[in-house]
């Protein structure tokens, strides 16, 4: 079994990396039950096992974490730009859930549970990655919500979701139930957003440069309550509610009594129950029509224990003045009917310089592309 403090003479065994292939061997998908706005495409652009968060590197090298079994991190490619990939390495294999990637500097961090990893010069040294340096090791090792979504924002700090390790309490470590960011080197650690259940996405407003990020609230408080967040962060250390009050206007049965609503930031647009809200991402190109443009599409990964399943989809947060104005379905169909199982299940939404996204979805093994061939 891994072990969060194994030396990196494990990771480097395990990071022996396999040849390129062309894609792993894998049954078809049924695109044809998927619902798009009138103009979109969908197509398979790669198969990965489990595949999760997703960024990019400056050659155009697509970075894949997981959480499942294998605990890979993947590097996959579109080399010949017919806009499916060719190229697949597995990069590593055996961490703790690595979940989140970024890529900075020509450096891919990798975040698992406890701690965060840089390999450097990624791109040149994809067949054999080389030893990680290890930029922190000061995260929470609980599994419970542990595993991580990461990015830079604007100011050059690294962003990390630190989940509550709990459906409801109180935990004293100021880390849990919150967004911490560090400076690229794993220093400074400080607690950006409070009171966050967990968040596994955010971005930064295009106009405003503003954190938004999706939340995702208690279970066995309801088939339709509480609701799912997205919430804007306007200034680091303010709170958003939990344990005490969720959706901005639910307050905790346990909790309530200790604070009330109104202490707290409400959320700029409640999600709907449930639906587990991920991956975000702001639309910043020209290919889709205007209405979709500077729009935050977010990967809604599914209910697990709602009576009649909900999520399973893509939606739009529509967005005006820098504030949320709308919610809506985006792409649906990745499940049927509210009592049939689901066939896929997306994560993550990574925008591709030309205008086109990538979507991951780690039941269906799949990252799908979505265009608009009029753009």
């Amino acid at each position: 079994m891994y072990r969060a403090a194994a030396a990196f003479s494990f990771l480097l065994a395990a990071a022996a990396a396999a040849p390129a292939q062309s894609g792993f061997a894998m049954g078809p998908l049924p695109l044809e039950t998927l619902t798009l706005p009138p103009g979109f495409e969908i197509s398979v652009w790669g198969r990965i096992p489990g595949a999760r968060s997703l960024t990019r590197g400056d050659d155009g090298t697509i970075f894949v974490g997981t959480r499942g079994a294998s605990s890979s991190v993947y590097a996959i490619a579109d080399r010949d730009g017919d806009h499916e990939a060719d190229e697949v390495h597995t990069l590593v294999e055996g961490l703790f859930m690595p979940n989140g990637v970024a890529f900075r500097d020509g450096s891919l961090y990798v975040a698992e549970v406890n701690r965060i990893l840089r390999f450097d010069d990624i791109e040149a040294r994809l067949a054999d990655p080389g030893e990680p340096v290890l930029v922190t090791d000061e995260l929470p090792d609980m599994r419970h919500h542990g595993w991580k979504f990461i990015d830079f924002g604007p100011d050059g700090m690294l962003y990390v979701p630190v989940g509550a390790p709990c459906n409801r309490c109180d935990s004293k470590n100021p880390l849990f139930a919150s967004i911490a960011r560090m400076q690229p080197d794993g220093s400074d650690i400080e607690v950006a957003a409070a009171g966050v259940r967990m968040s596994v996405g955010f971005d930064w407003h295009p106009e405003t440069g503003q954190m938004w990020f999706t939340d995702n609230n208690p279970d066995w408080l309801g088939d339709d309550n509480p609701p799912g967040e997205m919430n804007i962060l306007t200034e680091i250390g303010q709170h958003f509610g939990y344990p005490y009050c969720h959706g901005g206007d639910r307050p905790d049965p346990w909790f309530e009594r200790e604070r009330s609503c109104d202490e707290f930031e409400p959320p700029t647009q409640q999600l709907g129950p449930h639906v587990a809200a991920i991956g975000m991402a702001f639309y910043r190109g020209d290919q889709f029509p205007e209405e979709f443009r500077g729009q935050a599409i977010v990967a809604e990964h599914g209910s697990w224990n709602r009576t009649e399943r909900i999520g399973y989809r893509l939606t739009l947060v529509r967005t005006k003045g820098g504030v949320a104005a709308g919610y809506e379905d985006f792409v649906t169909g990745w499940i049927g009917k509210p009592d049939e199982s689901p066939w896929g299940r997306p994560v993550d939404v990574l925008e591709l310089p030309a205008g086109d996204i990538l979507v991951s979805d780690d039941r269906a093994d799949a990252i799908y592309r979505i265009w608009h061939p009029g753009g």
